[in-house]
């Protein structure tokens, strides 16, 4: 297990330096973009540019904070290399895997022609053993992207990498010197054992459960009555206000660029410049916390569309999501670069200085939070969860029977059949709001505990954590695009989608049903403006994203809405996205908590070039 240190004493920094120097002597796998000082100095450093790249995929030896560990790396690299592209520009890339077993790249958050988005089962078989596969894509946008396999559990093992498009425009927030900070999450034990560790257990890696003395104190706050029934509610729901993530720095290990807390990536400024940060979530599950002491950022792009500068002291970036912000060092003074995980239970960290050397203090990890009843938003009085028996709102039940989570089947689903049941005639174009009691005309059964029935519009809010600190703190609805939305229809239809789980037994799902369980894609009609509708039935927050098209976030009634690939939902949400079904073709949509993908919260979108019913 590797558990972290709020602190490093002089003789650990040194003994620790030492090791790492010598193990990265020996085998380094950092990618030139990735290293640390004088290497990583200068705007433009890339592993590859161009039109055409050879990307090899393989089983290596890399060292992540002077451990030794085995990975799927690329070309040889942790991170994989950094794609450095030009808007307009057509590219190929020949990908050839030399594991024993199949592989894929994944593109995400470009947009490109279905067959070539990565998606075994979905979009194209998979590359085999020995085999090379080529992409080939034209380049319609420009911004920070990334890239990674969507087989099994190779994220996790270090299979991704960024991508930055330059613009044939000019650049609408111009920069001296940039740097991608590419956020990732690292476990020593094999992902498999991770996910059979969760289905046995599934708060396996929560060490911080709240404790009698944490009642003791609830009941000083709230009296003994309420500190009570609040417990017997999450007994309920098998679930614990301390749940904030599935797995946790209890195994993992936070990076960036491929750094540890104690390896400390560096980047070289001098005082005055511009300093572009390229921020990419590459976690496989991890939610993190983003703030640069004593130096203000200012937010320029979200998820590679420039939206109109938003200065801001703290964001938080969800799994998949990317932020580029602007810091303008003035000082000859180092920062500490502090991604905290969500549940504060470790963190990754990087310093920004003008000489090699030259740290900030590490801050403290900050006291963990904790679920409060309106991430509930759920009424469990009546609900029989081995039978499901009708509630109050008249539903029953659908059982599933067992469960196998164990692998994922893309290609065993039949497209040719719609869910037709998620089409609502009544529409609000303005930001969704609360209603008195949600419906949930969905499919029931032991993977549904819990249903939000006063959901809420949560996108103005501060995420969990955060609400409370003194200094500024990004929320979606601070964002807005730099440019018109291209699309400014109002939407003619909307499906309404619920985020369902069984918590304790580790199933994850869409409307009650795994991946492997549904009949049929959703479907959606081309260049129709349909509204999508997220309902959070779950006590988690779930980074979902669309893969082949953006979507505009509702944040109110204007046409600068931001436009995203991958949004998170908070607990007990209900918030809404409005897209433009302008890609033929499938596509995936899923929660981007890979373990959760891995479990069946996952679906397919059809865009089928044929006339909507009437």
């Amino acid at each position: 297990m590797t558990h972290h240190r709020n602190t490093f004493s002089r003789r650990q920094f040194i003994v620790r330096s030492a090791l790492i120097s010598g193990a990265l002597a020996v085998n380094s796998t950092l990618p030139a973009w990735a290293r640390s000082g004088a290497a990583n100095s200068n705007v433009g450093i890339t592993d590859a540019s161009g039109t055409e790249f050879n990307l090899h995929v393989d089983r290596a030896t890399s060292v992540i904070d002077g451990q030794m560990s085995r990975s799927i790396l690329v070309n040889g690299h942790l991170p994989a290399p950094l794609l450095r592209w030009r808007e307009g520009d057509e590219v190929t890339l020949n990908v050839t895997n030399h594991l024993a077993v199949d592989t894929s790249i994944h593109w995400h958050g470009i947009l490109l022609p279905f067959q070539m988005d990565g998606v075994p089962g979905v979009t194209f078989p998979g590359i085999k053993p020995g085999e090379t596969f080529t992409y080939q894509f034209p380049l319609l946008q420009a911004g920070t992207y990334w890239y990674h396999s969507h087989s099994g559990l190779q994220e996790q093992l270090g299979h991704y990498g960024p991508i930055v498009i330059e613009p044939q425009a000019t650049e609408p927030a111009p920069f001296d010197r940039e740097y991608v900070m590419l956020l990732s999450d690292w476990t020593f034990e094999d992902p498999h054992d991770v996910f059979a560790q969760l289905k046995k257990v599934s708060h396996t890696y929560n060490r911080q459960h709240r404790t009698v003395a944490d009642f003791v104190d609830d009941a000083k706050d709230k009296g003994l009555a309420a500190a009570w029934s609040e417990r017997v509610m999450w007994g309920a729901m098998r679930m614990d206000p301390t749940d904030l993530a599935d797995v946790t720095g209890t195994t993992y290990t936070y990076l960036i660029n491929g750094h540890g807390p104690l390896d400390n990536w560096t980047g070289l400024f001098k005082p005055g410049e511009r300093i572009r940060l390229r921020f990419i979530n590459a976690s496989a599950m991890s939610i993190f916390n983003v703030r640069i002491p004593g130096l203000p950022m200012t937010v320029v792009q979200a998820d590679g569309l420039n939206v109109k500068p938003v200065d801001t002291d703290e964001f938080q970036i969800g799994v998949a999501e990317t932020f580029d912000v602007i810091v303008k060092p003035e000082a000859s003074s180092a920062y500490t670069v502090m991604a905290e995980s969500n549940d504060r239970s470790g963190f990754a960290r990087a310093t920004l200085t003008p000489s090699i050397g030259l740290q900030a203090p590490v801050p403290a990890l900050r006291p963990r939070p904790t679920l409060s009843m309106k991430d509930m938003a759920m009424d469990h009085g009546e609900m029989n969860h081995g039978s499901m028996t009708p509630n109050k709102m008249g539903h029953h039940s659908m059982g599933h029977g067992s469960m196998d989570h164990s692998s994922m089947d893309h290609s065993s689903m039949d497209h040719s059949k719609s869910e037709g049941r998620v089409d609502h005639s009544s529409m609000n174009h303005g930001m969704p709001a609360a209603t008195d009691v949600q419906a949930h005309n969905h499919h029931m059964g032991p993977g549904v505990v819990g249903l939000a029935m006063n959901p809420s519009n949560r996108l103005g809010e501060r995420p969990l954590g955060l609400e409370h600190e003194p200094h500024r703190v990004l929320v979606y609805t601070d964002l807005r695009s730099l440019e018109p939305n291209p699309d400014t229809r109002p939407p003619g239809r909307e499906l309404e989608l619920h985020l369902t789980s069984n918590m304790e037994r580790y199933m994850w799902s869409f409307d009650g049903l795994k991946f492997s369980e549904v009949d049929g894609p959703i479907l959606f009609y081309k260049d129709e403006r349909l509204r999508l509708t997220l309902v959070n039935d779950t006590m988690m927050p779930h980074p979902i994203h669309l893969h082949g098209m953006f979507f505009d976030v509702v944040t109110g009634e204007h046409n600068h809405k931001p436009r995203k690939h991958t949004i998170v939902v908070k607990p007990g949400e209900k918030m809404s996205v409005d897209i433009t079904a302008d890609a033929v073709g499938d596509w995936a949509f899923h929660c981007h908590l890979l373990y959760h993908m891995h479990a069946g919260m996952m679906r397919v979108v059809s865009v089928v070039d044929d006339e909507m019913p009437a």
